[in-house]
């Protein structure tokens, strides 16, 4: 997998043994350090260290990184949406490309896939798609699309937020949650002019005022994972390989029965590289829920963890799939869990405080 929700990787070797850096998107905050940075994850022991800016960019709360991990692509939160591009150098140092406005209001979410870089602006309900050249740099907008309509929940759903974005393994298809009308659109992609086209039916839909937040798709299956944010539950659709189409096949929820659910909401999903287990963090109950993923696409609890971070936000796997860092957006804590190969249970090893909040983690690619 790749992107915020379980990122692409750059390998050194140290005298403390292979160390994966990563790069953090943060938001803005009194008395806080604010921009894009990097740190770094000790493979053998996982221990965090080496928390440096590497970009003054504030309000990047969500960073996505190209396939072949030369370039990084982040959002700016702020009431005009913007999204930029950077080159990345060999000490995880950002070089500012060019930027666009993100084609509405409070850009939340970013995708690179089929070579072409997908924006989501919860505040307007609208999503684009931008071509990026060769040198990494952002073209016009080919596509923008305004969704329409509403949910049950008065409060959330009154007009329609677009969350996230994702495109299929092939390029061929492209996927919208949009929390505010119980939707996942899906999209015939043409990669040649990055024009999107609705198919028929035009959106999956999860349970109402289940709110879908962000999505993963398994590159060799039929399937998409949507994490509910105001569901607290991740909704599993069928998807046709051939028009893209989807279908709810289960909606099941990410805490054990009886957990309370007041002020509870899940953030991120990410989807282990081996494809056995899918991982959703929950808000609040300041967790990390892990499933197991069957051999018809269906879900099964395995165990919901404390995170140790408070209000855990992004986090991501390394390509092993041996390590989880997740980011706590209340106390600015970087925290990372080793995975077990057996049943993907989720053990906390380090711990890093940083005076930032953190709300999103990538990891950068071997081949630089």
């Amino acid at each position: 997998m790749k992107r915020c929700l379980a990122g692409i990787f750059l390998f050194s070797m140290t005298g403390f043994g292979q160390v994966a850096p990563f790069l953090i998107g943060t938001y803005q905050g009194t008395g806080k350090d604010s921009g894009i940075f990097s740190a770094r994850l000790d493979l053998k022991t996982g221990q965090l260290d080496g928390i440096a800016a590497v970009a003054a960019a504030p309000n990047s709360g969500f960073l996505a990184a190209s396939d072949d991990g030369r370039f990084l692509f982040a959002v700016g939160e702020d009431a005009t949406g913007v999204v930029r591009s950077y080159k990345i150098g060999g000490n995880e140092e950002l070089e500012l490309l060019n930027e666009r406005p993100s084609g509405g209001s409070g850009a939340c979410h970013v995708w690179f896939g089929a070579g072409h870089v997908f924006v989501s602006n919860y505040g307007s309900g609208s999503v684009a798609c931008f071509p990026v050249s060769a040198d990494g740099q952002l073209g016009p907008a080919t596509a923008e699309i305004a969704f329409k309509g509403s949910g049950p929940n008065p409060s959330r759903q009154k007009a329609p937020h677009a969350h996230a974005m994702a495109t299929s393994a092939d390029g061929r298809f492209a996927y919208a949650c949009d929390l505010g009308t119980d939707s996942v659109w899906s999209f015939a992609f043409d990669r040649t002019t990055g024009k999107m086209t609705p198919t028929e039916p035009p959106r999956g839909s999860v349970a109402p005022g289940g709110g879908p937040r962000h999505l993963v798709i398994p590159p060799e299956k039929p399937f998409l994972y949507a994490n509910d944010e105001m569901g607290i539950a991740v909704s599993v659709f069928s998807r046709d390989p051939a028009d893209g189409t989807l279908n709810l096949l289960q909606t099941i929820p990410t805490l054990p029965e009886g957990t309370p659910r007041e002020g509870v909401s899940t953030a991120a999903i990410a989807l282990h590289p081996s494809g056995r287990w899918l991982y959703v963090s929950n808000r609040g109950d300041d967790s990390i829920t892990v499933f197991e993923i069957g051999g018809d696409g269906r879900l099964r609890w395995v165990e919901t963890v404390a995170s140790t971070v408070r209000v855990p936000r992004g986090f991501s796997l390394d390509p092993s799939g041996d390590w989880l860092v997740i980011a706590g957006q209340k106390d600015g804590a970087l925290v990372s869990m080793r995975v077990n190969g057996e049943n993907g249970k989720l053990t906390p090893v380090g711990r890093l405080e940083t005076n930032t909040i953190p709300v999103c983690i990538t990891f950068a690619h071997p081949s630089r």
